[in-house]
C-alpha cells in the first residue's frame, strides 16, 4: 500500500483514542478549559453516565466569535507561548475539542465580557457547521451528545452508567481540590448532585475544600506539610498513621496545580509511611508540589496525567523527608474514628466482631515474615526475660546484634531513665499528660489510663513493640550495619548501566553492610552482606537495588529489609499480652509513648491506643 496523507477526520479520531478514553476524560478536558478561562463557577450535567450527554457551563472569559472555528481546529490554542518549557495552564495541546468533535456531536456556545451577543458552532463526527448567533450569558457552554457514536467499537469498552458516573465524579473532586475558590456543581440523570461551594486560596480555605471532597474526618486526623528544598515547595496534608484506607484512591497529588497520578510520588508516599503502615493499608494524602515549569515535563502523554521531573531523586527525597519529619513532630495522636467505633460498639444492639488469631498477632506476622524470605533471625531462639524484655546474646553465626547493641534490649524502654522519671510525678501532673495516669490493667493486655478530659485504652504489646523498634532502629542507624564476609565473592551479571549505578552508590551500600565493587564492564562482585540478613539471595537483592536506583536513585530496598528484620525482632522482644504490669511500669510505658515519634501505631500499622473523650462517655449515659 502506498504512503498517503491521512484525512483530517481520521487524524482527529486517532488523537481522540489517546485523549478521550471515557466520558470522564471529556469532562476533565472541558473543565480544565473552563478553569484556564478564569471561571469562578463551573456546572456539569451528564446523562447516561456521560455517553448520552455532557454539558459544561462556566462564567469565564468566553471565546470571541471569530475564534470559534480555530477553537475546534487541531493544534490551535491560546495557552501556549513560543516556549514549550513554560507551561502554566492546564491545557496547551489544542487537541481536546477537535478530538471530541470527531467522535461525538459537539456544540460550543460562548460570549465574551464585551460581546453584544453570543455565538455558536457545532461539529458532528468531524463535520463542522457554520458559526451562528445565539443567546447566552458571559462564559462558555460546551455540549457533547452521543459520545463515540462515530466510533461504535469504543462503546463496547464502556462500563455501566453507575461506574462512568462515579469516574466523572472522581475527576471533578480531584480537580476541585486544586481550585478551592471555584464553585463546582455536578448533576446526573439519577438526580444526584455533587455541590462544592467556593472557599478561598488560603491554607484554611484549601483544607475546607479538602473536607468537602474527602469528608469531615480528614482534617481532624491530618498533619500539615510545608517544606522547601532546592526551589521545590511541598505543601498539603497527610493523615496520621492510624487513619488509613484499604486502597490508594484517596491519595491526591498536584504539580503546579495540575492533578497527576505519578508513580514516583505514589512510591515516595508509600516509602514515607513504610514504618507505620502495613502493606495492605494506605495513607490519605493531599500534596501540592510547586516548582519551576522548566524542570518538570507535563507533555509526557496527551492525557497529561503523567509528569517527568528533571531531578526525580530531589522530589522523592523531599516528599519522604517532609512526611517523616511531620509525623515525628506531630506528637502522639489517635484517630478520631477509633473513638467513634468504640462509641458504636457500646450502643445497645451493636454487633460484636471477633478477631481471628492471637491477640498480639504473632502467628500472622511471623507467617508473613517467613513468607517474605528473610533469614538470619529466629524468634524461637529469643526467650523473653520477665521484666527487662531483653534478648539473650545471639549465638555466633545466627545474625542478630553485636555486644554493643545488646544494651538496647537489656535496658528496655520500660526501664530507661526518662521513663522512670515519670514515676515521681504527682497524680495531678500525670493527668495533664497526653496519655494521662494509668488506673488499671484489663485482661492482662490493655492499660486503662485517665486524663483530665478523656479515657485512654492502650494495647501494651503493640505500644511496647513500637518503643523497642524505634530504639532498635536508632541503634542500627547510629553506625554502620555489621556485615559478614562471604567465603567466595558473589558475581552478579548486570547491564553495564546498572553496574555503573550500583558503583556510584557503593559507599551508601557499605554503610548498610553490603560491600560491592565493579567486576568488569557488566558485573559487580559482592564481598560482604549485612549480618542481619543471614543467608540471603544476593543475586536478587543486588538486582532489586539496581532497579530501584534506576527508578528513584535511592537504595531504600536494603534499608527496608533491615528495618523489617528489626520490626520482627521488636515484635518478639516486647512485653507480651497476658503480662501483669506494676503501676509504675504502666506509667513508664505511657511516658515513653509520649516521647517516641510514631507511637500511635505499632510496627504493623495497628493502633496502639484509643482515646474516648469524657463528653462522649457522658453522651452514652444520657448526661448531655
Amino acid at each position: 500500500m502506498p504512503i498517503r496523507q491521512l484525512s483530517e477526520t481520521m487524524i482527529n479520531q486517532i488523537a481522540a483514542g489517546e485523549v478521550i478514553e471515557r466520558p470522564a476524560s471529556v469532562v476533565k478536558e472541558l473543565v480544565e478549559n473552563a478553569l484556564d478561562a478564569g471561571a469562578a463557577r463551573v456546572e456539569i450535567v451528564t446523562a447516561g453516565g456521560g455517553l448520552n450527554l455532557i454539558r459544561v457551563t462556566d462564567d469565564g472569559s468566553g471565546i470571541p466569535q471569530n475564534e470559534l472555528p480555530l477553537a475546534i481546529a487541531r493544534h490551535c490554542t491560546s495557552k501556549l507561548a513560543d516556549n514549550i518549557h513554560e507551561i502554566r495552564s492546564l491545557g496547551f495541546r489544542g487537541e481536546a475539542l477537535p478530538s471530541i468533535g470527531s467522535v461525538a456531536r459537539l456544540s460550543i456556545r460562548s460570549r465574551t465580557a464585551n460581546g453584544d451577543s453570543a455565538a455558536e458552532i457545532g461539529i458532528e463526527g468531524g463535520r463542522v457547521s457554520a458559526v451562528k448567533p445565539a443567546a447566552a450569558n458571559r462564559g462558555t457552554t460546551v455540549e457533547v451528545r452521543d459520545l463515540f457514536f462515530a466510533t461504535p467499537a469504543r462503546l463496547k469498552f464502556m462500563k455501566g452508567e453507575r461506574a462512568e458516573s462515579s469516574a466523572t465524579s472522581d475527576v471533578i473532586k480531584r480537580i476541585a481540590i486544586a481550585f478551592p475558590a471555584v464553585r463546582f456543581t455536578l448533576a446526573g440523570s439519577d438526580r444526584s448532585t455533587l455541590e462544592l461551594p467556593a472557599t478561598d486560596d488560603s491554607p484554611e480555605g484549601r483544607l475546607r475544600r479538602v473536607a468537602q471532597v474527602m469528608g469531615a474526618d480528614f482534617p481532624a486526623n491530618a498533619i500539615a506539610i510545608d517544606a522547601v528544598r532546592d526551589g521545590v515547595h511541598l505543601a498539603g496534608h497527610v493523615s496520621i498513621p492510624s487513619f488509613s484506607r484499604a486502597n490508594a484512591l484517596q491519595q491526591y497529588a498536584y504539580v503546579n496545580g495540575r492533578p497527576v497520578r505519578d508513580k514516583l510520588i505514589a512510591g515516595a508516599i508509600r516509602g514515607a509511611f513504610a514504618d507505620v503502615l502495613p502493606r495492605d493499608r494506605h495513607a490519605v494524602t493531599v500534596l501540592f508540589l510547586t516548582l519551576d515549569p522548566a524542570i518538570v515535563d507535563v507533555n509526557v502523554h496527551p492525557a497529561k496525567a503523567d509528569v517527568r521531573f528533571r531531578d526525580p531523586g530531589l522530589v522523592r527525597g523531599l516528599i519522604v523527608g517532609a512526611i517523616r519529619e511531620a509525623l515525628a513532630n506531630a506528637g502522639i495522636r489517635a484517630a478520631t474514628t477509633g473513638a467513634a467505633g468504640m462509641m458504636a460498639a457500646f450502643r445497645p444492639g451493636a454487633a460484636s466482631y471477633a478477631h481471628a488469631g492471637p491477640a498480639n498477632g504473632h502467628r500472622s506476622y511471623e507467617a508473613a515474615y517467613r513468607a517474605s524470605g528473610f533469614a538470619g533471625f529466629d524468634p524461637s531462639r529469643s526467650p523473653q526475660r520477665p521484666l527487662d524484655m531483653g534478648f539473650e546474646h545471639p549465638e555466633p553465626g545466627n545474625g542478630g546484634f553485636g555486644e554493643n547493641d545488646q544494651a538496647v534490649f537489656d535496658a528496655g524502654p520500660l526501664h530507661s531513665a526518662d521513663a522512670r522519671a515519670g514515676q515521681t510525678e504527682t497524680a495531678e501532673t500525670l493527668l495533664g499528660m497526653a496519655l494521662g495516669a494509668a488506673r488499671a490493667q484489663v485482661h492482662e493486655n490493655y492499660i486503662v489510663a485517665q486524663t483530665r478530659d478523656s479515657l485512654v485504652i492502650v494495647d501494651q504489646h503493640a505500644a511496647h513493640e513500637r518503643l523497642v523498634y524505634e530504639a532498635l532502629k536508632n541503634a542500627l542507624h547510629a553506625r554502620a550495619v555489621p556485615s559478614q564476609m562471604l567465603l567466595l565473592p558473589e558475581i552478579v551479571d548486570l547491564p553495564e548501566e546498572d553496574a555503573e549505578r550500583l558503583a556510584l552508590h557503593s559507599e551508601t551500600l557499605a554503610r548498610f553492610g553490603l560491600a560491592i565493587e565493579r567486576f568488569g564492564p557488566g558485573a559487580v562482585a559482592v564481598r560482604e552482606t549485612p549480618s542481619m540478613l543471614g543467608e540471603t539471595n544476593v543475586q536478587q537483592l543486588v538486582r532489586d537495588l539496581a532497579d530501584e536506583i534506576a527508578d528513584n536513585d535511592t537504595v531504600d530496598t536494603l534499608k527496608e529489609r533491615l528495618d523489617k528484620i528489626a520490626a520482627t525482632m521488636a515484635c518478639h522482644g516486647s512485653v507480651r499480652s497476658g503480662r501483669l504490669l506494676k503501676p509504675e511500669e504502666m506509667n513508664a510505658l505511657l511516658r515513653q509513648m509520649e516521647a517516641t515519634p510514631g507511637s500511635g501505631t505499632c510496627n504493623h500499622g495497628r493502633p496502639t491506643y484509643i482515646e474516648l473523650k469524657l463528653a462522649d462517655i457522658e453522651r452514652l449515659f444520657g448526661r448531655r
